[in-house]
């Protein structure tokens, strides 16, 4: 970063450059079609390890996290596998905000994004290089969709101890009340990946006047959890002394004199597309076989360009994507060896591996 532009200032020109992309995008209501999936539901138990607590949740009482109490197992429809976890609202909490990612996706690829998106300057370019992970507006604009359905699932884990005992009433007060800004401006950068796959989230609510907040404890501990990170990454160390990173979507622009925040926006539209959603799905309980039957049990396989435990920690990070639990490695064989959902998860989590840049070979049974 040049010595003229403070982390700080490219990260708001960044945030700025992103609402005048896709102020308009998320106006209009995407359209949704009636849909029938099927799906398989089981009890998973608590997934909180010292090790986890100690590495991904430092400076989080343990008393705070709560974790789900199903796993979810389906094919979207758009023909993709997936896994993801509920509480008490059940299956279809993670399966309608899945199809409302997918109606939000092709609102997107569908807008004029891509075009503003090929007339930026290289200055624009250089900036998003810098400050972001992906660094083409789409492919940040899809992640904040991706991550505004993570925030209502997650916080369905809680539904039962709130008044809300409906999938519409509960994203609907989650809405009102912020929470999807709160977590764009609380959590830390990679909180949400680490904990939803694991299906735990660090959070208590409490309901009062119609709403929903964190508890003081929570509010501590996201602020300790954060403040940790910040201290342990080399990109933050250029910020000004009292200046914190946010969520590059979290701060309001003014673009042609229309005051936007783009977390709210994402978050609005997210919510209405998942409300009306829920009366065109369909949904089935698979009665077949329970996971534990139709896995594919100790599956074992080659990576022969894995060296090190870094390449360990990357291909364990790109399998549990996939609801895996982590893989036992050996490095002098270079086989890995895990329990897979079923064949369609295996071959996602092995072409999820090869994304990464490593060789999978597959051995016979």
């Amino acid at each position: 970063m040049s010595a003229d532009v403070s982390a700080g200032t490219a990260r708001s020109s960044v945030a700025r450059l992103l609402s005048e992309l896709a102020f308009d995008v998320f106006d209009t209501a995407g359209a949704v079609t009636p849909v029938s999936l099927r799906y398989q539901l089981e009890p998973v138990g608590g997934l909180l390890t010292e090790e986890f607590l100690r590495t991904k949740l430092e400076g989080c009482p343990p008393g705070l996290v709560t974790a789900a109490t199903h796993r979810v197992i389906w094919t979207d429809s758009a023909g993709i596998s997936n896994v993801a976890h509920a509480g008490a609202l059940g299956a279809v909490v993670p399966i309608v905000a899945r199809e409302a990612t997918l109606v939000l996706w092709r609102q997107l690829d569908d807008s004029c994004l891509v075009e503003r998106s090929g007339s930026l300057s290289s200055a624009h370019t250089a900036l998003l290089a810098e400050v972001t992970t992906d660094k083409e507006p789409l492919a940040i604009l899809r992640t904040g969709v991706d991550a505004a359905a993570r925030v209502l699932v997650q916080h369905a884990y809680l539904a039962a101890r709130t008044p809300y005992d409906d999938p519409a009433a509960f994203a609907a007060v989650l809405r009102d009340s912020g929470l999807f800004a709160t977590v764009a401006g609380t959590w830390y950068w990679g909180l949400q990946a680490a904990t939803y796959r694991r299906g735990l989230i660090p959070v208590q609510l409490i309901c009062f006047g119609g709403r929903v907040s964190y508890s003081a404890d929570t509010v501590a501990a996201l602020r300790a959890m954060k403040e940790l990170r910040i201290a342990d990454l080399e990109q933050y160390r250029t910020l000004a002394d009292g200046e914190r990173p946010r969520c590059l979507a979290h701060s309001p622009q003014t673009v042609d004199g229309r005051r936007v925040n783009l977390v709210t926006q994402v978050a609005d539209r997210f919510v209405d597309t998942f409300i009306r959603l829920l009366d065109v799905v369909e949904l089935t309980a698979d009665g077949g076989p329970t996971r534990s039957e139709s896995a594919v049990s100790a599956t074992t396989f080659e990576v022969p360009d894995m060296t090190c435990q870094h390449c360990i920690g990357t291909i364990t990070n790109a399998v549990a994507e996939f609801g895996v639990e982590p893989p036992t490695f050996d490095l002098e064989t270079k086989r890995v060896v895990a329990d897979f959902a079923s064949p369609a998860i295996r071959d996602q989590s092995f072409e999820a591996i090869r994304t990464h840049g490593y060789t999978v070979v597959p051995l016979a049974d």
